[in-house]
């Protein structure tokens, strides 16, 4: 009997069989369904993102290199070393490989523009006259969408240091929260900078074509570990949230949830900025009204 595959045409289920159930991919190591069921069980509980048979190939593509450093022999025993206790750190460590860590300097750049022309006139006067701003990049990978949002600061307000104006930058993986603390990028990274930001803000590092953030950007930011799913060591309440390409990745009542989170963390009349792939859903939905492309403001005074 004969069934649909992954990739398109049809397969021997005779002949893709094993002890794990089906072979999802049959490469250097064989991964079943039942292999990938269990990673996908270890990923929601951990970080609540969302895997189906769909990102076989990338959760093959991305552990088979670890799964040979290691010296495991399939992904059945690596499933078997990442569930027990003795395998935390590893399973720390797939969490991180599994997470996407794509980004770049000024990614949706129309969000940067909102920011500065339309939010940040009014967040200014306020901090000059004695208030606090406070800024979220949630989800920030290796640091270009806070550093991003700093230069913006920055740009339309050049003394904020001497203010109460703080930026802060969170992710799950503790190895892209390490690069982005550090702030150091080859020349590929900063290509969409423009030329005065760098000459300003950037400084050449130790290695040939690599660049430092300046510390005056630096001191604006606070870099945390945090899971979203877990609870949130502050209370806000938060000016403005980029969230952007994170939620994508949960299930529907897990967006929802986080949608409601992010609304009870935001002042009223605070900014939202997600991904362009994204919707507010559930019940925080009506506590926002859109304004742009992918740009959200809380409601004041309720619904």
């Amino acid at each position: 009997m004969s069934k649909p595959s992954l990739t398109g045409g049809t397969t021997d289920s005779s002949k893709n069989q094993a002890p794990g159930g089906d072979v999802l991919v049959d490469g250097e190591f064989r991964m079943t369904a039942r292999d990938l069921k269990d990673i996908a069980s270890m990923i929601y509980d951990d970080a609540g993102i969302y895997l189906n048979e769909s990102k076989a190939s990338l959760v093959y593509s991305r552990l088979a290199k670890r799964i040979r450093r290691i010296g495991i022999d399939s992904f059945a025993s690596y499933c078997k070393l990442v569930s027990g206790p003795e395998g935390q750190d590893e399973r720390r460590q797939m969490l991180s490989l599994l997470t996407t860590n794509f980004t770049r300097f000024f990614r949706e750049e129309h969000h940067f523009e909102h920011l500065r022309n339309e939010v940040f006139p009014d967040l200014a006067a306020r901090a000059k006259a004695g208030g606090r701003v406070r800024i979220w990049s949630a989800g920030c990978s290796q640091g270009q969408e806070p550093y991003t949002i700093a230069l913006t600061v920055l740009s339309a307000m050049p003394d904020a240091e001497r203010y109460d104006v703080k930026i802060l930058a969170t992710d799950i993986d503790p190895m892209v929260i390490a690069h982005a603390r550090e702030g150091v990028y080859d020349d590929a990274a900063i290509e969409t900078v423009s030329p005065e930001l760098r000459r300003q803000w950037f400084k050449p590092h130790d290695t040939a074509g690599q660049w430092r953030v300046d510390d005056a950007v630096k001191r604006l930011i606070t870099f945390r570990e945090l899971n979203l799913m877990r609870d949130w060591p502050f209370k806000g309440p938060f000016d403005v949230l980029f969230c952007r390409n994170v939620v994508i990745y949960f299930d529907e009542p897990t967006q929802a949830r986080i949608w409601a989170r992010y609304r009870d963390m935001l002042a009223e009349g605070g900014w939202l900025y997600i991904g362009h792939s994204e919707r507010v859903s559930g019940e925080a939905k009506d506590h926002f009204r859109n304004s742009g492309i992918t740009t959200y403001q809380k409601r004041t005074g309720g619904v």
